[in-house]
């Protein structure tokens, strides 16, 4: 991982934004910001454990999160509290913004699953998106979400995130 630049802070606010609202907003430590990719790390934020049926998120568990100023998605490594790695967490958003120790990012409601072994990815949350209406309000943003879908789709089918995330 390349260094962090001169004057970035050891740790941020990660502030998930959906609709113009605040979803969650976290602290974690700033791991890395080469000036296009940022690397966090968090426990998870969730204040209570989260069965999704193809993956639990609890109390331990922790995130290394890969944010890009220049895609549309970010990744995140999931692990359990003994390092053991559960999976992939994916989100397509708007590129990343960091600015005065605040991370922020905006959800754009499509997401995608990929489990530790590979066996299953998993396009999550296609009605939610097609239900935001940003089709029509903004069309473009709306067509490079789907893009962004469909790469981290062939990412996670094609061998894994290893080398986007080196």
């Amino acid at each position: 991982m390349s260094a962090k630049s001169a004057g970035v802070p050891d740790t941020v606010d990660v502030v998930l934004v959906k609709a113009g609202r605040t979803k969650i907003r976290y602290p974690a430590e700033l791991l890395s910001d080469d000036g296009t990719r940022i690397v966090v790390r968090a426990p998870w934020a969730g204040d209570t454990a989260r069965d999704f049926g193809f993956v639990r998120f609890e109390r331990g568990d922790v995130f290394t999160e890969y944010y890009w100023r220049d895609r549309w998605y970010a990744v995140k490594e999931v692990r359990d509290p003994a390092g053991v790695l559960k999976g992939w967490y994916c989100d397509v958003t708007r590129p990343a913004a960091l600015s005065e120790g605040c991370l922020v990012v905006e959800d754009l409601d499509l997401d995608l699953w990929r489990s530790a072994d590979g066996r299953d990815v998993l396009r999550l949350d296609e009605d939610e998106f097609a239900a935001s209406g940003l089709a029509s309000t903004d069309p473009a943003a709306a067509t490079a979400a789907e893009k962004a879908l469909n790469d981290l789709e062939h990412l996670a089918r094609e061998g894994g995130f290893d080398a986007l995330l080196e």
